[in-house]
């Protein structure tokens, strides 16, 4: 069961997707899968929910969603660089006019000085072309409440990148 939040923010994304016509498509690693989760809690979410990329290990962010080995070599698999080629390549490999993508670190262990738990990066593409980059830093508040924090932020990218 949702948190009555995310179960709202995810029936609007539904909602408003489907009377633009819209497709949708998640690009996720730390989520693994959550984005797509909320979204097809929702009655209906078949019209317009394309598909959903859990790319974990960067072999899977390669593979799957395209994204340069430079990229990941140069910035790593938590950056903007790599939110972006994700949410480009989600758009490049599916039916999708929208794509959300997210990557971070939820901990408990896995963090640096520079990358701490809790970083997470978020981009989304949208129909215009455009792709927008968000990076949030929740902290070391706790593995799921990370995870459950992406979720509510890449819906609300997901909400932005419908047009009005």
């Amino acid at each position: 069961m949702l948190p009555q939040d995310i179960e709202a923010i995810a029936q609007t994304v539904i909602r408003r997707a489907e009377g633009a016509g819209l497709l949708i498509a998640t690009a996720e690693s730390c989520t693994g899968g959550l984005i797509s989760g909320a979204l097809t809690a929702i009655a209906g979410s078949s019209a317009v929910l394309d598909r959903g990329f859990v790319t974990y290990s960067n072999e899977a962010k390669v593979e799957m969603l395209g994204v340069p080995e430079e990229v990941l070599e140069r910035f790593g698999a938590v950056s903007e660089p790599t939110a972006r080629a994700m949410a480009e390549g989600a758009a490049a490999r599916s039916r999708a006019s929208i794509t959300v993508s997210v990557t971070g670190i939820a901990g408990p262990g896995g963090g640096s000085p520079q990358k701490p738990v809790g970083l997470v990066h978020f981009a989304a593409h949208g129909p215009d072309g455009r792709t927008a980059h968000v990076e949030k830093r929740f902290g070391d508040i706790g593995r799921d409440a990370v995870r459950l924090e992406s979720v509510r932020t890449a819906l609300g990218l997901l909400l932005d990148a419908i047009p009005a």
